[in-house]
């Protein structure tokens, strides 16, 4: 146990302020490259965490947190089963949707496109996704049944060329016999909005009503599934795996997870790795701890030899030393901490500040799906940083604080 007088010394001998300076400007070196190494640390898991929460953001702006479909095909009795899944308190919203694919074909520029067309009913879909909002020419309820009008992304609005009004066929894939032999099926669409949710989406999807989806994919009056919100969409894999369990294994269900999982478990290992890179930044600290503490050794044996002679046992000794490394461990770890919650609260108004003076893009929406420098701090990683750095500073304390106590006092005093 490490005692008051352990400290009171320790603190003495790291100001050393009677002989040698210079030693007491390692222990400042040793404090400021552990705050350093621990600001750092904290600040880049933040940004990271950060990252991890807008993309997960612009990924569930147009994806649903669970999807519920029949392995036999269609839904056709859809609506007892959205009554029971809303009797789930997890669920904040649920709505009907057909999808199916297409060919976009823009007659006045000659630009043809594959997209997913998926039928909604514009009453029910903001129960799911903010569709709504996302509108920036148009608006959802333009979507009414049998007037065969539709919403497309911006993106895809941009490369083929279109406009509110415009006429625009769409193709799909079943065929229909004619006199002339097999034909694909093409029906005529009205742009009535055009929608920006995010690059993952805006390029690919368009929207009709639920109805004209029925008749455009010859649905008969069933639909491909259900969309689900939930409260929280972190809880989608066991709020699936147990509707799974209470629908008596009759629907399959996804989730968001599965659709992202491998770009997040990606994320996460990268989280992890650069957990370890930056640690080495506090392990060199943690080795300039020991270096400073040697050199205190050294420059102290006279007086770890009177204290020896005075009665004081080697675990005494041994305790000073410790106290010492672990008050300059806990100094940087607390000043890393302070600084760290600092900049990690205000890194991304420093970003945005440097992009707009400079007039430079230091992130990408194109590469990141966000254009500034998002950050969230996670209380988990700042306790596992300042334990990992207290640790280390503990363990960089034995060496020295053993080749102490180790100290003859008639072989220190020998020549004083």
């Amino acid at each position: 146990m490490i005692k008051p007088f352990y400290f009171f010394v320790g603190y003495r001998y790291m100001r050393a302020q009677r002989r040698n300076h210079f030693i007491s400007f390692i222990s400042l070196t040793s404090v400021l490259g552990v705050a350093l190494g621990v600001s750092v640390l904290i600040t880049v898991l933040s940004v990271m965490n950060g990252f991890n929460r807008e993309i997960r953001a612009q990924m569930l702006l147009g994806t649903p947190h669970i999807t519920i479909g029949k392995f036999s095909g269609p839904l056709l009795d859809w609506q007892p089963l959205k009554k029971t899944l809303m009797t789930n308190p997890e669920l904040l919203g649920a709505a009907p949707f057909t999808l199916g694919q297409g060919m976009l074909s823009n007659g006045g520029s000659g630009k043809v496109q594959g997209v997913l067309i998926k039928g909604v009913d514009p009453g029910e879909i903001n129960e799911v996704y903010p569709l709504e909002t996302r509108m920036k020419e148009g608006n959802l309820q333009a979507l009414k049944a049998h007037t065969y009008n539709m919403l497309v992304g911006k993106t895809l609005a941009n490369n083929m060329g279109l406009n509110l009004g415009d006429k625009i066929s769409v193709i799909v894939s079943d065929a229909s016999v004619t006199p002339a032999g097999m034909m694909p099926r093409i029906r005529r669409f009205t742009i009535a909005g055009i929608f920006e949710i995010g690059d993952l989406y805006d390029g690919s999807q368009a929207f009709i009503h639920l109805e004209d989806a029925d008749k455009l994919f010859k649905m008969n009056g069933a639909i491909s599934g259900v969309q689900l919100k939930l409260k929280d969409e972190l809880e989608a894999p066991k709020i699936s795996q147990s509707l799974y369990e209470a629908l008596n294994h009759e629907y399959w269900i996804s989730n968001w997870t599965q659709d992202f999982g491998s770009f997040f478990k990606a994320l996460q290992i990268q989280k992890t790795v650069m957990l370890f890179i930056l640690l080495l930044i506090i392990a060199v600290a943690a080795f300039n701890l020991v270096s400073s503490l040697v050199m205190m050794v050294t420059d102290k044996r006279s007086d770890i030899a009177i204290l020896r002679a005075l009665g004081a046992t080697r675990r005494c000794v041994m305790g000073i030393f410790m106290a010492q490394g672990s008050m300059v461990g806990i100094m940087g770890t607390l000043s890393g901490v302070f600084l760290g919650l600092y900049m990690a609260l205000h890194i991304t108004g420093w970003t945005a500040s440097l992009q707009r003076i400079f007039n430079i893009e230091l992130v990408s929406k194109e590469v990141y799906l966000v254009n500034f420098l998002p950050s969230e701090v996670h209380i988990l990683d700042v306790v596992g940083v300042m334990m990992v750095t207290l640790l280390m500073s503990f363990i960089a304390t034995l060496y020295p604080a053993w080749r102490a106590a180790s100290i003859q006092p008639a072989e220190a005093l020998r020549y004083e």
